[in-house]
């Protein structure tokens, strides 16, 4: 039996919503076909964007959507994508199977979609083939609400007022495909470029977010904020309100990921205990970041992270398409899990990539759309946002195949919302056994508990012949006796309670 212990009068701190942001990126059918058909598609829309994705997103309260890239952001120049679209410039898309790009969803579409969603905006600026003026004419053209050279454009292409821009990327992996630099040469770069990035409305700061490092480069994360803090005021904290860490689970070598659903157990273990590694990054890198910024003003933007396997046999292999499986449930879980826990330096997180690329949470195949497994964990964990992160502990042992490979048998993350009741979600990887958990808390007895559960096959997986093979299910197998709660979490599940407690 093992115990969850939950201490309510112990906040540490918001779990902010952005931690649940999504990236969208121009590849594959992500944007084309994912969230934009166009005004004149038979699937229904608003102004382009798909009514059945908007809907479903919304469902999910996505806080933040992260865009135009990726690799494609240090490749892509905004002005192609603005004006009638008969007149927007054509492109090969270089980084992600050689197709053209119309530009027909630019700046205007994304700031369409973002209402539509009724998220915040985070742009990815150009720094790897663009140039300082390409970047601070591009936020002018977004924020500024005076009279310019760019704002008057933004006039002339129907939006009068500026848009709300609440995050900027100051570029995008530019130790790879956004320049292959030298943390000392970009962090020089980011210097400059950051500089023109301008707060035209002062009552709504820009977030400048700088290129961090790619997974446990811990030599570019101190590298880069040594040269950003030198010489620098020490109330500017470096000039820059995030530091970005991107991390994808590979359970094979990269020539042979492996694929998302013909899998065995030694490989389900093997890719949830390098999803569980999130927690040792995210330590390390916050340490370095200690260093510098012990007051933790800044923020760590997990802006890419998820599953990353072969793509689907058949499709082009530029396009990252992948299935997904109740392994992504609990890949998903495990790792919204290591981010509330460390919600006191993440400030954001976005998975890769929202539909048809990566570990989606929305598949569509013309006017059809299906749920992803994540898509019902990102559900199940909404009510997290902007709760107080409770202090809690459960003591299990791990699992796992090869010694290599072990992970916590069970995670967790609890939070309080506005009105006192209590979150808790919890994770079980184990492919066989079931877990007996008591909770117990601290100076409260629980007064009435409700759940939901995403719990299925280890290859489970919705297709559009069988779009509810996993879904979240209610969870009612509680037992209460004098305030004290317990229940049986099932193997290979993700479940989320509502408890409310008295004093």
């Amino acid at each position: 039996m093992a115990k969850l212990k939950i201490q309510p009068d112990k906040r540490l701190g918001t779990i902010r919503k952005e931690i649940y942001g999504h990236f969208s990126e121009h590849l594959g059918r992500c944007i084309y076909g994912g969230f934009y058909v166009g005004e004149d598609s038979a699937i229904p829309n608003v102004h382009g964007m798909r009514t059945d994705v908007v809907e479903a997103m919304r469902k999910i309260r996505i806080p933040v959507l992260r865009w135009p890239g990726g690799c494609f952001a240090d490749e892509y120049h905004w002005m192609d994508g603005i004006g009638p679209k008969a007149n927007r410039k054509k492109m090969i898309n270089t980084n992600w199977g050689g197709v053209t790009e119309d530009n027909s969803f630019g700046t205007h579409e994304y700031f369409e979609l973002c209402e539509q969603l009724g998220c915040e905006a985070y742009v990815n600026g150009n720094l790897g083939s663009g140039t300082v003026r390409e970047m601070s004419e591009w936020v002018e053209y977004i924020t500024l609400d005076g009279v310019s050279p760019m704002s008057n454009l933004r006039r002339e292409n129907g939006h009068e007022k500026p848009w709300k821009l609440s995050y900027f990327g100051v570029g995008n992996e530019n130790w790879g495909c956004g320049g292959n630099m030298l943390p000392e040469y970009y962090a020089s770069e980011y210097r400059r470029y950051q500089t023109f990035v301008r707060n035209y409305n002062n009552a709504e700061h820009v977030n400048k977010i700088c290129c961090g490092p790619n997974n446990d480069d811990y030599e570019w994360t101190k590298t880069v904020l040594g040269l950003l803090f030198r010489n620098c005021d020490p109330r500017s904290h470096g000039n820059l309100d995030g530091l970005s860490l991107h991390y994808y689970v590979v359970p094979g070598p990269w020539e042979n990921k492996g694929s998302a659903t013909d899998f065995d157990e030694k490989v389900w273990y093997k890719t949830l205990a390098k999803a569980y590694f999130m927690d040792e990054l995210i330590r390390k890198h916050s340490a370095i970041m200690d260093e510098f910024d012990p007051e933790r003003k800044i923020a760590l933007i997990v802006d890419e992270w998820g599953g990353w396997y072969d793509v689907e046999p058949g499709t082009n292999p530029g396009f990252l398409y992948q299935q997904n499986t109740m392994r992504d449930a609990l890949l998903a879980g495990i790792t919204l899990n290591v981010f509330n826990k460390h919600s006191d330096r993440v400030g954001m997180a976005n998975l890769a990539q929202t539909i048809n690329v990566l570990q989606s949470v929305i598949l569509t195949e013309g006017a059809d759309m299906i749920l992803t497994p994540t898509y019902h964990v990102f559900d199940l964990y909404k009510e997290h946002q902007e709760g107080q992160l409770l202090e809690s502990s459960i003591d299990v042992g791990s699992v796992g195949m090869e010694a290599e490979y072990q992970l916590p048998w069970v995670t967790e993350s609890v939070s309080e919302d506005a009105d006192g009741v209590l979150h808790i979600t919890l994770t079980n990887a184990s492919l066989t056994e079931a877990c007996p958990i008591d909770v117990e808390i601290a100076g409260r007895k629980a007064a009435e508990a409700n759940g939901e559960i995403v719990c299925g096959a280890m290859n489970a997986k919705n297709t559009f012949a069988e779009p509810q093979c996993v879904t979240a299910k209610a969870f009612t197998d509680f037992r209460s006796e004098n305030g004290a709660l317990s229940f049986t979490l099932p193997p290979r599940s993700v479940l989320h309670m509502s408890v409310k407690a008295e004093a």
